[in-house]
């Protein structure tokens, strides 16, 4: 399984870093206004499912513990990305803060690119004015996040330096432990690893770097990763859980299956919820792990609420655990090795084929306006996660009703057990749409 590779947006603030990410992404991932320092948490965006990009918080005097904690979080995604876009406006001569940020960016020994925003504007400087820097010309671009101009180069120069996103094959399988602080993460990573390796402490954030641990079970190798937490953007709290965001997101990608670990004795947040998604959008395995179990009279109230809350989640099965009695701590082993099974599952056209023409005789495919979408033929393309393509005409209009009923019937005949399992509706004479 590969990890993707990230890709770190630094610089000083009201640069345009936010404007790029979301011109990169083709949506308003990050919030952009022209107060400076604008973005105070790193916001990351799946790009082409080529790489991670990661937009920082503008660099700034670090005049208080929380400013300071916004350059350790600048230098956390250094430290993560393989390439550092060093994004600068071109309407204005380098200072010696732009200096300072490329020295810390060179430093690293990481590639890095010199990204001369708002390039489209009249008042745009000549890139000799930028050498300074000491990044060479021919690693920088000159581009405009507001119009596009320059970016079809600048993505073409990322792929050539990024590694190759190709599927390894993985020597373990890779569980990552996800979840808010303090619910119980590290306490059930020494579980797994029945030793210490971790730091167990009930203050929140204790945990900022990826733990790592290799275990057999059944024959199998099985590398455990314990993630710092992810508390909602906006409430993270000074200093390490500042910048744990980054790696957090980078053990989802690196990872085959994610633990999402939600606590028994709290109700269940937003955060939680976006977790899941996240997990599901990455295609990666997932178990929900209600931890801390043993501090709750009743579980089945729990279950119904969690139900509920992760409707979304019909596939992901769930455990309740209790790192302190060891409750069903091995249970997690067994779920894996069934998940990684459904992840790597094959179906044969003939068999998928029946399945569709049996969904259409029981329910109409349905389409938006009026339409009449025909779907004629389904085929999988890939696995980890399975992938579907369904062939025919008008499928552009095809209601999410029925394509959600059509992954229901496919379930029902292959549970892909804790796995996502992704679509795309070809028309014949025209591109595919992929939910």
């Amino acid at each position: 399984m590969h990890k993707l590779p990230i890709v770190a947006l630094i610089g000083q603030t009201n640069a345009g870093k936010s404007s790029l990410l979301n011109r990169f992404a083709h949506k308003n991932i990050a919030i952009v206004a022209r107060e400076e320092g604008t973005t105070r948490d790193s916001v990351t965006a799946r790009i082409d499912d080529r790489f991670l990009m990661v937009d920082t918080a503008g660099l700034k005097d670090a005049v208080d513990e929380f400013e300071a904690s916004i350059q350790d979080q600048i230098q956390d995604a250094i430290e993560s990305a393989e390439l550092i876009l060093l994004t600068l406006d071109s309407s204005l001569y380098p200072s010696e803060k732009d200096k300072r940020i490329a020295k810390m960016a060179l430093k690293s020994r990481k590639p890095v690119f010199l990204i001369l925003n708002k390039s489209d504007l009249g008042a745009s400087l000549p890139i000799e004015e930028f050498r300074s820097l000491g990044i060479k010309p021919t690693e920088t671009h000159k581009v405009s996040a507001t119009t596009g101009y320059g970016l079809t180069e600048l993505k073409s120069s990322i792929y050539k330096i990024l590694p190759n996103a190709k599927q390894e094959k993985a020597q373990s399988l890779k569980l990552a432990l996800i979840g808010r602080p303090n619910v119980g993460k590290s306490s059930l990573f020494n579980s797994l690893a029945k030793k210490q390796q971790a730091i167990v402490s009930s203050r929140q954030g204790t945990t900022r770097d990826i733990n790592r641990v290799d275990v057999r079970f059944k024959g199998r190798s099985i590398e455990i990763l314990d993630t710092a937490g992810l508390r909602k953007p906006g409430k993270r709290e000074v200093g390490i859980e500042k910048f744990s965001a980054i790696r957090t997101l980078s053990a989802i990608e690196e990872s085959d299956i994610c633990a999402l670990l939600v606590d028994a004795t709290e109700p269940h947040s937003k955060l939680d919820q976006s977790l899941a998604g996240q997990i599901v959008e990455a295609g990666k395995g997932i178990i929900v792990v209600l931890t801390k179990t043993d501090l709750v009279d009743d579980t089945d109230k729990i279950l119904d609420e969690l139900e509920y809350d992760f409707n979304f989640l019909p596939f992901a099965p769930v455990v309740l655990t209790s790192s302190k009695t060891g409750a069903n701590v091995t249970k997690l082993f067994d779920l894996a090795l069934d998940i990684d099974e459904a992840r790597h599952t094959e179906l044969k056209t003939s068999d998928l084929n029946k399945i569709l023409n049996q969904a259409i005789i029981e329910h109409a495919p349905a389409g938006l306006k009026n339409t009449r979408p025909k779907p004629k033929y389904i085929v999988q393309t890939d696995t980890c996660p399975p992938w579907f393509v369904v062939h025919g005409h008008g499928l552009s209009t095809l209601h999410w009703s029925w394509k959600r009923f059509l992954e229901n019937k496919i379930r029902e005949a292959h549970p892909f057990i804790g796995t996502p399992i992704m679509f795309s509706y070809r028309d014949d004479k025209t591109e595919s749409s992929q939910e």
